[in-house]
């Protein structure tokens, strides 16, 4: 069997030697043509810029990130499309290392030496199963997720060999447009088997989106106690645990799955923030240094991270350090409009501390003068912001910003951690009154845009429902209906791509906001409905059909 035909491959290696032998390898199984990158950032320039049909990448990079921390880039900000075959090629056998990078789910990982032969026999597995997969990837990304349990449903009997793969993809599927109850039934058929580690974190998954703590939290406890190293399992216990209001219990999960794979960005800046949380300067300060630290290479640095690290510093009274790490900032993203944002709050911070109220005020409406900047902030941080502002006697700003953090980020538990911020200092009533402005000013953007499409003018509910979307991006009612708005111009006025790719991105948004919206499945629907109208296709890709020699 040879290699599918016309691949676009990236070679991701730092040694010349080792790009030759690779290069050469790589002719010697029929592909005669590769485009190099000798460093993550480099491979992310290429990657935003084309699409691969195959990844090799070094684990080893030399100074800067890593191949691991490459791929956990690629996975955070949707660089890298599923029917990409990513291949780590490391001689890393640190234990660590290796559960770190697996984590990530690379198409797969090769141990040095390797030779030519190895390295077609792996490549051909790879791509069969991608393309057992690949016609629901293409579904997914045109936005027919119902289409695509369909065609999983076709491929089970068609793929044998991959079935509980299908299934797994499927019950995914199922959770992304909101059909728990389909999600959970497919975990439990795979189940029913045998015992599989990753179906089980997949079902308690589906149980805490469904609130069922309990019972997901027995599963997550027995499936640690028998795979120790399941990383995944321990994540998604430590959000149980801060779900059901244990922080304390929550930071000593994640603390042990760092320690047990301690090389993930998001696990670490997770650990630092929740450690802040609970009052564990020290702990939040050693998670969040190492984040700063091996962050400096990455294309996407968080100045956030920055000014986390601060926080710590500060409650432990190193003020030299905190100096060192605004230096730091300023000199790596000051020039960002989010870094003089995260600048700013670091310098309130700092007077705040200092007890110079006139000095934080200063440097509290320097932040805000960033206006929409803000929003880039995390929820948390945002809050932080409210707080201080409450702190420095600043009750204007503070209830300005927790209105705008309640216009942008509506999803239930921004709602329920504001409110419970605002009612530890006695402002229930506040809490109350912004909520109720929101919801009539949703209300009111939402039946004026509705009002325009039973009149008949398509074009108008559009345009009404596109500039809600702006106000108050992070609200599902919203974002839901002006995908509605969308999907009913194409149902009146006929297809229309650019109105079909945005639809999709709000329903994307949508979901991740309120995964178990009864709302996903309805629109979902809607959508798919219209696709098979206009006889809709997926795009046209290369045909990728594995030759018999």
């Amino acid at each position: 069997m040879l290699l599918p035909n016309e691949l676009e491959v990236l070679v991701v290696e730092s040694q010349s030697t080792m790009r030759t032998q690779l290069r050469t390898m790589l002719a010697s199984i029929g592909i005669e043509t590769a485009h190099y990158a000798v460093s993550a950032t480099a491979a992310i320039k290429q990657l935003r810029e084309q699409r691969y049909d195959l990844i090799l990448c070094e684990y080893n990079l030399g100074e800067g990130q890593d191949g691991q921390h490459l791929l956990e880039d690629l996975h955070a900000h949707g660089i890298l499309p599923p029917d990409t075959v990513f291949v780590m090629i490391t001689a890393e056998r640190n234990n660590e290392r290796v559960t770190s990078a697996c984590e990530l789910t690379p198409n797969d990982y090769i141990l040095k030496p390797l030779n030519a032969e190895t390295l077609r026999v792996r490549l051909l597995r790879a791509f069969q199963k991608r393309d057992a997969f690949l016609p629901a990837w293409q579904l997914m990304r045109l936005g027919d997720p119902i289409g695509a349990i369909e065609y999983c449903r076709i491929a089970r009997d068609e793929n044998p060999q991959y079935l509980t793969d299908l299934m797994r993809l499927q019950a995914q599927l199922h959770v992304g447009i909101g059909q728990l109850d389909e999600a959970e039934a497919l975990h439990r058929e795979i189940l029913g088997s045998r015992s599989i580690p990753w179906a089980e974190l997949g079902l308690a998954r589906i149980l805490v989106l469904k609130k069922r703590h309990v019972e997901a939290e027995s599963i997550l406890v027995d499936l640690l106690a028998r795979h120790d190293r399941f990383i995944a399992a321990y994540e998604l216990l430590a959000r149980l645990q801060e779900e059901t209001g244990r922080p304390h219990e929550a930071c000593a999960t994640l603390a042990t799955a760092a320690e047990k794979s301690p090389y993930r960005m998001a696990r670490l800046r997770r650990l630092g923030t929740l450690s802040l949380a609970i009052g564990n300067p020290a702990g939040a300060e050693a998670a969040l240094a190492e984040v700063v630290s091996k962050g400096k290479y990455s294309a996407f640095r968080d100045p956030e991270d920055h000014v986390r690290l601060v926080q710590a510093q500060l409650a432990l009274d190193k003020i030299g350090d905190v100096q060192e790490t605004i230096t730091d900032l300023d000199r790596s993203m000051g020039r960002q409009p989010k870094g003089e944002v995260c600048k700013a709050v670091c310098n309130a911070l700092i007077h705040a501390h200092k007890q110079d109220r006139a000095g934080a005020q200063q440097a509290l409406k320097a932040a805000m003068l960033a206006g929409g900047t803000i929003r880039e902030l995390s929820v948390e941080l945002r809050q932080d912001l409210i707080k201080t502002c409450f702190e420095q006697d600043m009750q204007e700003q503070a209830s300005e910003l927790a209105t705008d953090l309640l216009r942008s980020s509506a999803d239930e538990r921004t709602i329920e951690t504001t409110r419970a911020m605002l009612d530890t200092r006695g402002l229930g009533q506040l809490s109350r009154k912004i909520e109720a402005r929101v919801q009539a000013e949703v209300k009111t953007l939402v039946t004026t845009g509705a009002e325009k499409a039973r009149a008949g003018d398509f074009d108008g509910a559009v345009s009404e429902m596109m500039s809600a979307a702006r106000k108050l991006p992070g609200n599902p009612h919203v974002l839901f209906n002006a995908a509605l708005a969308l999907l009913r111009h194409i149902e009146h006025r006929g297809w229309n791509d650019a109105f079909a790719t945005q639809a999709h991105g709000f329903i994307q948004r949508a979901q991740r906001l309120s995964p178990a919206n009864p709302r996903l499945a309805a629109i979902t629907g809607f959508m798919h409905d219209l696709i098979k109208r206009y006889g809709i296709r997926p795009e046209k890709v290369l045909t990728r059909v594995i030759r018999s020699s």
